[in-house]
């Protein structure tokens, strides 16, 4: 197997990576993305580009279908996915915003079931945004997201269970 230094070889990070960051960006991690770039960067483009043609199709008045593929799986009636987690099951009421430590504290504070952190549509997708946000998730889920704004702090209640946590990435589109 290869050392994390072979594999890191031409990984170059372009954001500027503060203190914080770190505890994200570690060989680890990098070398985990590095190996998952090189593994299917050329399938990512081929279905990118597949998405711009489909779109065309669709553009040209052709309707959505299911891939003849996947047949066998719609035809099998024992076939059954599997039942939601149990922080899944109930969801009626959920809250979904951005990923900055004040929203994930307060979000998490809520009297809801599931938080959705959302890295897609409620985020900017600069690096600052992007790397913060899984700075607070990580923080987040050890319990060790605070928040101060002038004189008010903010901090997860420790007298109630947290809501579900449920990440929404960001797209490749």
């Amino acid at each position: 197997m290869a050392s994390v230094e072979s594999i890191l070889q031409g990984v170059n990070v372009l954001g500027t990576i503060k203190e914080e960051h770190k505890k994200i960006l570690t060989p680890q991690a990098l070398s985990f993305l590095a190996l998952l770039h090189r593994s299917f960067d050329s399938t990512r483009k081929q279905l990118l580009e597949r998405r711009i043609l489909r779109q065309a199709e669709i553009d040209r008045g052709t309707l959505p279908d299911f891939l003849p593929e996947t047949k066998h799986i719609r035809e099998n009636a024992a076939w059954r996915g599997a039942p939601p987690a149990p922080g899944l099951v109930d969801r009626r009421v959920e809250i979904t915003g951005p990923t900055d430590r004040k929203m994930v504290v307060n979000a998490l504070n809520s009297n809801v079931f599931t938080y959705m952190a959302d890295f897609e549509d409620s985020s900017a997708p600069t690096w600052e945004n992007m790397i913060n946000g899984q700075v607070n998730l990580y923080d987040a889920v050890r319990r060790q997201i605070d928040f101060k704004q002038g004189a008010k702090e903010y901090k997860l209640r420790t007298d109630r269970t947290l809501p579900t946590l449920i990440v929404r990435p960001r797209g490749w589109h």
